[in-house]
């Protein structure tokens, strides 16, 4: 994982946020998709905030779009925002500013 990426995770009325941050990789994509898959099922929106993000790497984008493919129509109930939510988000899914 890059030594500065961490996730930051909330409960909002409707589901829950992860705040991202630092350098994301391809150990920093291994993460985030744990701490996905560590949400209860019933989750109804996931909200990823990407604003504090800093350099995104084309390998970790490449897992984490893989990942986000292979969730068969539940990626709909993501939300990307942020400065990098456009190039995070696999395309099928929500964006907010």
């Amino acid at each position: 994982m890059a030594s500065n990426f961490g996730i930051a995770v909330d409960r909002s009325s409707d589901g829950f946020g992860l705040k991202l941050a630092g350098d994301f990789d391809g150990t920093s994509a291994h993460e985030l998709i744990h701490a996905i898959k560590e949400l209860p099922e019933d989750t109804v929106k996931l909200y990823i905030y990407t604003n504090s993000l800093k350099t995104i790497h084309p390998f970790g984008l490449d897992i984490f779009h893989k990942f986000m493919r292979s969730l068969n129509g539940h990626s709909a109930k993501i939300v990307f925002t942020g400065n990098s939510a456009s190039q995070l988000s696999p395309g099928n899914s929500q964006l907010t500013s």
